[in-house]
């Protein structure tokens, strides 16, 4: 991650005197403390909304707060403000969340315009196979090739292949036994494909439907066998 070097105010840590006129983040101020508190989270908006757009990137609540020499707390605050900005109709970007991340995108109901002026990108299409791999890697994540070929029933290559090619499943690391095989786990491709901030928002899956992609995985073998 890149430092960004800014001139941007340090946080004031001491608190000015109560003032019950006023209400919210500028209780306690008084009308000219409150007017330079306002003032100088305009320029750290600025600021944030700078770092998204050049990045082109997720980037790291951490990263911005150390950028900008700002508590990740008052910098989660502002992204939700910026975010608020952003998601008025007349604005074609967006900024979108994942867990501890924060990306400028552009919204989706502009694509259609994007795609005239652009070059078309290559369509994901995900067969069946690829999604059930998909599917058992998001939910047992981390885990290892053989350990989803053992719950479908059929080699993974192919699938697990395709989902590195899309960047929706990557490489955590190895697994602590014999042979150390490569642990796989979603990525944050993954998150913004299927329109979730984090994993805690996919819907649940049981013991039922697990047994269901080793029957399609059955029966997508005996197809290929022509039985």
């Amino acid at each position: 991650m890149e430092e960004f070097e800014t001139s941007l105010p340090k946080e004031n840590t001491e608190l000015p005197e109560e003032n019950s006129g006023l209400s919210g983040e500028t209780a306690g101020l008084s009308e000219e403390q409150a007017g330079s508190r306002e003032e100088s989270d305009e320029k750290v908006l600025a600021a944030i909304e700078a770092i998204l757009f050049t990045m082109g990137e997720s980037v790291e609540i951490s990263a911005i707060s150390k950028a900008l020499d700002i508590s990740a707390a008052r910098i989660r605050k502002l992204i939700t403000k910026l975010k608020k900005r952003y998601d008025a109709p007349s604005r074609g970007i967006m900024i979108q969340q994942f867990d501890d991340a924060v990306q400028m995108s552009t919204k989706p109901e502009q694509y259609e315009n994007l795609i005239r002026i652009a070059k078309v990108p290559q369509k994901m299409t995900l067969s069946d196979s690829v999604m059930e791999t998909l599917s058992i890697i998001a939910y047992k994540q981390p885990i290892t090739k053989v350990e989803v070929e053992g719950i479908r029933g059929v080699s993974c290559d192919y699938a697990i292949n395709k989902l590195l090619e899309y960047d929706l499943i990557k490489e955590l690391g190895r697994k602590d036994a014999p042979g150390r095989p490569i642990l796989f786990g979603t990525t944050e491709q993954f998150l913004r494909s299927f329109g979730v901030k984090n994993l805690t928002e996919l819907p649940s899956i049981n013991t039922v439907q697990v047994e269901e992609f080793k029957e399609e995985a059955e029966a997508e073998v005996d197809d290929r066998l022509g039985i």
